[in-house]
C-alpha cells in the first residue's frame, strides 16, 4: 500500500476516534461498575433499544462462555431493558436518547466506551441476537480462545453472521423470555454465499444466505454483509468503521489465509427471525434510525404487506447442529488450533 494511502486511512481512524470522544457527552452512566474490571477480563460491548425479552438468555449464555463484564448502551428503551440491566451485577449501562444513525448505528458510543475501558482486553462486540461460536466451543471458555490468539500473534477473531430461522411463518415462532432462541430458529442456509475482496480495507465481504434469497432476490448487491469481526485485542487507537464489518487499523482486517491455508474463524448465530422480528420491523420503519434509513426493514415488509409474514425454510435448509457441522460445511475454521 502507497503510503499517501496508508496516511488516508491514518486521518480517518483519527477522525472516527475524535467523533467519538465528541459524543460521549451523549451517554449518561446509570449503572457504572467498570471497578470491578480485572486486567485479564474479556468484555462484551452492546447497544441496544427494547430488547428487554432477550436479555435473559443473551446475558447467561455469554456468561457461560467467559464474558467477564458486559457494557451496554440503552439507547431509549421504553419496555424495561435499563431497569433489568442497572440490576445486573456485572454490566455497566449506559443510557441515551440520541440518535442511533447519527452515532454511526451506535458505533461511536461504544468506541467510546471501548476507548476508555478496553484498551488490552479481548472485547467482544454483538448485538443481543448474535450468539459466538467457535471450534471447540462446547469445551473450551473463550479465554481459551483469546490464551491461545495471545500466542499466535493473532488479534482478532472473524466470524461468519450465519442467519437461523424456525421452519413455517415467522409469527408462529413465539419467542418465550429466557427461552434459548435457537431452539426455534434451528434452520440455515448451507449455500448460495458470495464472497469478495473490499480492495481499500482488505477485509472480505459476505453476502447471501436466507435475506439475499428471500428479500433482495432481485437485488442482491444490496443484500445485508454477512462478514464481522467481532472479537479484537482492544487498543485505544482501534475503530470500527462500519458495525463490526470493518476495522482500523486496516490490519486488523487480515483475518484469512492468502496461501491456500485456512485461518481460524467461527460464526455469530444470528437469531432476529422469531415472532417479534414483524413488530421490531414496523417499529425501525417508522424511526428510521437503521443504516441507508432502514432499507433492510423495508425490503422486509414489502414482503409482509405482499404475502403476510413469511417462512424462509425451504427444503435445501439445514437444521443447526454445532460447530463441527460447520466446520464440514466451509462456514467456519478451527485452524492450527487444536
Amino acid at each position: 500500500m502507497k503510503w499517501v494511502e496508508r496516511y488516508r486511512l491514518r486521518l480517518r481512524r483519527k477522525r472516527l476516534l475524535w467523533r467519538s470522544f465528541r459524543r460521549r457527552r451523549q451517554l449518561t452512566p446509570a449503572s457504572d461498575r467498570t471497578g470491578q474490571i480485572a486486567r485479564q477480563d474479556i468484555l462484551a460491548f452492546v447497544t441496544l433499544r427494547n430488547e428487554r425479552i432477550r436479555l435473559p438468555f443473551f446475558l447467561d449464555y455469554y456468561r457461560k462462555q467467559g464474558v467477564d463484564h458486559f457494557l451496554i448502551v440503552d439507547n431509549g428503551s421504553e419496555d424495561g431493558s435499563a431497569a433489568y440491566l442497572a440490576a445486573q451485577k456485572d454490566v455497566s449501562l449506559w443510557t441515551t436518547p440520541h440518535s442511533y444513525r447519527r452515532a454511526r448505528f451506535g458505533v461511536d458510543w461504544l468506541t467510546w466506551l471501548q476507548m476508555k475501558f478496553g484498551h488490552g482486553h479481548w472485547c467482544l462486540t454483538v448485538d443481543v441476537d448474535e450468539f459466538l461460536i467457535y471450534p471447540f466451543c462446547e469445551t473450551r471458555p473463550l479465554a481459551a480462545l483469546t490464551d491461545w490468539m495471545d500466542a499466535s500473534g493473532l488479534r482478532a477473531f472473524p466470524a461468519m453472521l450465519l442467519d437461523l430461522y424456525p421452519k413455517g411463518p415467522l409469527d408462529r415462532a413465539v419467542y418465550a423470555e429466557g427461552q434459548n432462541p435457537m431452539e426455534l430458529a434451528c434452520w440455515f442456509d448451507s449455500g448460495n454465499y458470495t464472497i469478495t475482496r473490499n480492495p481499500e480495507l482488505g477485509n472480505l465481504w459476505i453476502q447471501g444466505g436466507p435475506r439475499a434469497r428471500a428479500f433482495f432476490a432481485d437485488r442482491p448487491e444490496a443484500a445485508p454483509a454477512l462478514n464481522k469481526t467481532p472479537l479484537i485485542k482492544w487498543d485505544r487507537s482501534y475503530a470500527y468503521v462500519d458495525s463490526t464489518h470493518m476495522v482500523l487499523p486496516r490490519g486488523l482486517n487480515n483475518v484469512y489465509e492468502t496461501g491456500g491455508g485456512e485461518r481460524i474463524s467461527g460464526c455469530l448465530l444470528h437469531t432476529k427471525f422469531l415472532d417479534t422480528f414483524i413488530e421490531k420491523s414496523e417499529e425501525e420503519i417508522v424511526r428510521q434510525e437503521h443504516y441507508a434509513r432502514g432499507r433492510e426493514y423495508k425490503a422486509y415488509a414489502e414482503t409482509l404487506e405482499a404475502s403476510g409474514p413469511p417462512s424462509l425454510w425451504t427444503e435445501m435448509s439445514e437444521r443447526y447442529v454445532s460447530w463441527r457441522q460447520l466446520e464440514i460445511l466451509g462456514l467456519l475454521s478451527k485452524g492450527s488450533w487444536a
